[in-house]
């Protein structure tokens, strides 16, 4: 909560994976997709595997971590809540995640870092995670479905469709590019913006600049969907298959960083371009378990 009022969920029960939802940006508005968690009239209901904001990835080991739906999907299985904070500027989330196979066998792990944040731009929420191979080598797939994920209101899609009938989104990113040409484009950030219930408001996504294959590519599709995802190559540059994987040896890890900026106004007024610029200057490193508190 930010001054007593709701900011987001951080949901980790009777779910495949771990997500935010709702998230209320400017002005109170709810800023991501109700569904798969509500039904609500005038939203699409495709893709029930896009939950707000989440992180996943299909082909962990050759395990689908990205599509809920998958005859032999993985879970993403919450297994401690470590260290927290709360504060006026700022709150801490820190958990620890098993990747279960089909079978039940453990791909991998995580720990992850969400911060809550009030910036000048708006509210944030900074996601660090840092993927281990615990369970022997792991090699992430190289495809265009995962990484770190966001479906938006339906008012920011880029076109309507699927029984949308109110989308006037725009996208930009941080190379100028903007509406549906962002797909597959490597860059720094990306923003979708447009107007709900009588307001300009967007979302906007930073890759940090120390992340492996930063600037990183983006799956940003016309109908709200946008990820930084650095492994699916083949599909981005249309490069041999297995271009984009990468391997991670066993008891090793990388760690990724993200930052998302939720703003009124679009975003050269909302000052996108000098927050992710104050953002890329940040120290990080990999998230390292803390003990909860007592």
């Amino acid at each position: 909560t930010i001054a007593g009022k709701l900011f987001t969920e951080y949901h980790y029960r009777q779910c495949e994976n771990p997500f935010l939802y709702p998230v209320i940006g400017p002005y109170g508005i709810g800023m991501t997709r109700n569904y798969p968690s509500k039904r609500v009239p005038g939203e699409s209901q495709d893709h029930p595997h896009h939950t707000s904001i989440w992180f996943g990835h299909d082909g962990l080991n050759g395990v689908d971590f990205w599509r809920s739906t998958a005859p032999r999907h993985g879970r993403v299985v919450q297994s401690e809540i470590g260290h927290t904070e709360s504060g006026n500027g700022r709150g801490v989330l820190e958990t620890t995640n098993q990747w279960i196979g089909p079978d039940g066998e453990l791909i991998c792990s995580d720990q992850r870092r969400l911060t809550f944040l009030m910036l000048p731009e708006g509210r944030g929420i900074d996601w660090d995670i840092t993927l281990r191979a615990t369970a022997g080598d792991l090699t992430i797939g190289d495809t265009e479905e995962g990484t770190m994920g966001i479906r938006t209101h339906p008012n920011l899609r880029l076109e309507n469709g699927s029984g949308v009938t109110t989308a006037n989104g725009q996208a930009l990113n941080s190379q100028g590019v903007r509406g549906k040409a962002v797909w597959g484009q490597r860059a720094a950030w990306i923003d979708y913006w447009g107007n709900v219930e009588g307001k300009t408001v967007g979302i906007a996504l930073f890759d940090h600049a120390g992340n492996p294959r930063h600037p990183t590519w983006w799956h940003a599709r016309p109908y709200g969907l946008f990820t930084a995802n650095p492994f699916g190559i083949a599909d981005f540059e249309g490069k041999p298959r297995g271009t984009g994987e990468m391997k991670i040896p066993a008891g090793q890890s990388i760690s990724l960083h993200y930052r998302i900026v939720f703003h009124a106004h679009e975003p050269e007024r909302a000052g996108i371009r000098a927050a992710y610029d104050r953002y890329e200057k940040l120290a990080k490193g990999p998230v390292v378990p803390r003990p909860a508190q007592k």
